[in-house]
């Protein structure tokens, strides 16, 4: 395992346990060769040498950082203005090199290694001689992981300026026809994660995001499959971008059919000026390879995202169960009803209480005060650490929501400095929610925040912070910036965010942060770099919830979904639903309540003390297992997943059914994950009713499920393995 090179035909062989990748230099051109289950390299693979065809130059040759103006017609992965005007430039391979390990990207969060043993990385140097024009193209594999990790280094060695007018992290080209489909999340605000599939056919479908954010409507993410291919069986070629601003994603599929697939900064409205000497970094992609079905490439993400993508003292920590009183109180609140929604959440269990919106400035609705982050003293006459202080001694601890990239215009920030937002100069501020976004490309702004941050982080025992940002950007320019360097706004903007989050979240690493736009605007592994868990949607109805936290799972952990239980009707979707069924939907990410726990009855009371009991009791199951999927709730009335522990020992089984079925057909679900050699007692987590069955019962026949008649029905299983002799 690792990277072989066969010098003389000019072939690269990155091998990881389960998968190989294999390029090789063709008349200066770095060439694909293949991607897929791992090949054993016995044979000097003089059979895999591809041959540049004759007549059409390299348009047919599948490439792995094309070019365009030379003769390939098809996407390009790059391209540069150069000084006269001009937009030809042809890489040519000039050497390569090998590291152990995984090197970090300068200002760019990235996924990391713990030990130089887990990765291989080859570096391969590309020039174009007339421009000076350099790129290094980086791969990294992983040794026991089906991942390979792609990024782009572009440098002007040359002496005059050049302009990228488009650098994108990875290109992958599959030659012959494939007849690949598609699959991507897509959505809108309140209804996020959406799973799309469909069949590639002669042409370009793309996804993208012109947001200045990764956006509700597309995540970072694509997957290429075969048609056959399926939850459990069947290849995939995932792309995951690491990265937190506008992106592009296209499959092109040419009329040979071959497929090329590219990812990386969004290229509308985008340039970079580079000086003679400068460089230029794209974002990294993660690439994950299964020949065992999309739920074989979520677990591989899963695995690397939990563990080697977010940092920090809550990494490997089970997450506190929350109560955030946004949906309680709104902007109408003091600081006694604050505590007493935290004075019955530690009855019930409760470990932390969230201060939602509403806290500071003159904050009584969302149209002010954005930018003046100190507290409200007509609400909290005592303060945000005498609130926080009150709430300790009831042995919950305290966290608080802030929106540090907006600004209100009614605001004592913007009345002292109206330049520190995104602008044009004679143009109109568009306001969303009565905000604008401050120009984080601006040292001084983001100090400001970082110094109103820190006062409060270090004067009030805040444990959590949720980070929020509910609007996209527009009028993207910097007052800061010179006109030849406007283009580069959004992409500095995002570079500007990272620096302030690495630096706020190193400063107090004590502090769980979750990262939020609107819910899942900004639901992207560039984020999860700096805070470990996202709040994946402002709908908090469970029926809604399912599709929501299904679908964010094809790519994202289960420990970085938030997920709460909200009041009914619910305010999002006006919907009645039990409150077994919203705790079992949300008890299946990080949980929490979002609503006044003063207003139970004594029945609820007691079904929220036996949630918080189970719960605490599950998860390090949840948080930290094996996802696997089992039905859909895109493709039917039922829902079900399941919670597998690393040793195969352990399981949870959840189910749901959203409307009754009359005269309902009996019920069975095929488990999964589990040993099939193993005997395992099963026990319904209602019921309590235990029952014995074999690993290979369970996934070849499946679980027998109770039904009631009743819409909204819910339930879920204990998985434990039982010795030989209890069997």
């Amino acid at each position: 395992m690792g990277i072989i090179v066969q010098e003389q035909a000019g072939l690269f062989h990155l091998q990881s346990s389960g998968m190989s990748y294999i390029l090789q230099i063709v008349d200066g051109h770095p060439v694909h060769v293949y991607w897929g289950s791992r090949l054993k390299h016995r044979e000097p693979m003089s059979d895999l040498l591809i041959s540049t065809p004759k007549k059409a130059g390299i348009d047919r040759l599948p490439q792995e950082y094309p070019q365009y103006g030379s003769g390939d017609f098809r996407n390009p992965a790059y391209q540069v203005e150069l000084e006269d005007g001009t937009r030809i430039t042809e890489l040519k391979y000039e050497g390569y090199r090998m590291t152990k390990g995984k090197p970090a990207l300068a200002g760019l969060p990235a996924v990391y290694t713990e030990d130089e043993t887990e990765a291989d990385t080859l570096e391969l140097d590309l020039t174009d001689a007339y421009s000076g024009l350099k790129v290094v193209l980086s791969y990294s594999i992983f040794a026991d992981r089906d991942v390979i990790i792609r990024s782009a280094r572009l440098r002007n060695e040359g002496g005059t300026k050049l302009r990228l007018r488009r650098a994108l992290s990875a290109s992958v080209d599959f030659p012959g026809k494939r007849d690949f489909e598609i699959t991507y999340l897509s959505g809108a605000w309140a209804r996020e994660g959406n799973i799309t599939r469909k069949a590639l056919h002669q042409g370009e479908t793309r996804i993208d995001s012109k947001r200045g954010m990764s956006s509700h409507q597309f995540n970072p993410f694509a997957a290429l499959v075969t048609p056959e291919t399926t939850e459990h069986h069947g290849e995939a070629f995932g792309f995951s971008l690491v990265y937190s601003g506008g992106f592009e994603a296209d499959a092109e599929v040419d009329s040979f059919g071959s497929t090329r697939f590219s990812i990386g900064i969004n290229s509308f409205d985008f340039a970079w000026l580079l000086s003679p000497g400068e460089s230029f970094q794209t974002p990294e992609t993660v690439m994950v390879y299964s020949g065992q079905g999309l739920g074989d490439m979520s677990r591989t993400y899963h695995r690397l995202y939990r563990t080697r993508l977010c940092r920090g003292e809550y990494r490997d920590k089970e997450r506190p169960v929350l109560v955030n009183n946004w949906e309680a109180t709104y902007f109408d609140f003091n600081a006694d009803k604050l505590v007493s929604i935290a004075e019955e959440g530690a009855k019930l269990g409760i470990e932390l209480f969230v201060l939602d919106d509403g806290w500071f400035g003159k904050r009584d609705s969302d149209n002010s005060s954005l930018g003046d982050w100190y507290e409200d003293r007509r609400k909290l006459p005592g303060g945000l650490q005498d609130v926080a202080e009150r709430i300790n001694q009831l042995g919950l601890e305290f966290g608080l929501w802030v929106e540090p990239e907006m600004i209100s215009p009614d605001s004592m920030l913007y009345r002292e400095h109206p330049d520190w937002c995104l602008h044009v100069p004679g143009r109109r501020r568009s306001e969303a929610r009565w905000q604008l976004v401050l120009d984080y490309t601006r040292k001084e702004v983001r100090d400001y925040i970082y110094d109103s941050l820190s006062t409060i982080f270090s004067s009030v025992p805040v444990s959590y912070v949720k980070w929020d940002m509910n609007r996209c950007l527009t009028e993207i320019g910097s007052a800061d910036l010179p006109p030849e360097r406007q283009s580069e706004t959004a992409h500095r903007y995002v570079l500007g965010l990272y620096e302030l989050l690495e630096r706020i979240t190193t400063a107090f690493p004590h502090i769980l942060f979750e990262s939020c736009s609107s819910g899942g605007g900004r639901f992207d592994p560039g984020m999860l770099y700096y805070m470990p868990q996202t709040w994946t949607s402002d709908n908090t109805d469970a029926v809604e919830r399912l599709k929501i936290q299904y679908g964010t799972s094809l790519v994202y952990p289960v420990s970085a979904i938030g997920a709460h239980v909200s009041a009914v009707p619910n305010h999002q979707v006006g919907r009645i639903t039990p409150l077994d069924f919203r705790g079992d939907v949300a008890m299946s990410g990080n949980f929490g309540y979002e609503l006044d726990l003063t207003k139970f009855s004594e029945e609820d009371k007691e079904t929220v003390k036996r949630q918080i009991v189970t719960y605490k009791e599950i998860r390090g199951l949840v948080q930290r297992g094996d996802l696997y999927r089992l039905k859909s709730p895109f493709e039917g009335n039922e829902s079900a997943w399941m919670f597998v522990s690393e040793n195969k020992e352990e399981a949870l089984v959840y189910y749901f059914q959203v409307m009754a079925v009359p005269n309902a057909p009996q019920r069975f679900l095929r488990l999964a994950g589990l040993h099939p050699e193993l005997a395992y007692e099963i026990q319904s987590g209602y019921s309590g009713e235990q029952s014995i069955y074999g690993g290979d019962r369970l996934m070849q026949l499946g679980l027998t499920l109770p039904y009631e008649q009743k819409d909204h029905e819910s339930g879920w299983f204990r998985v434990r393995a039982i010795s030989p002799d209890k069997a």
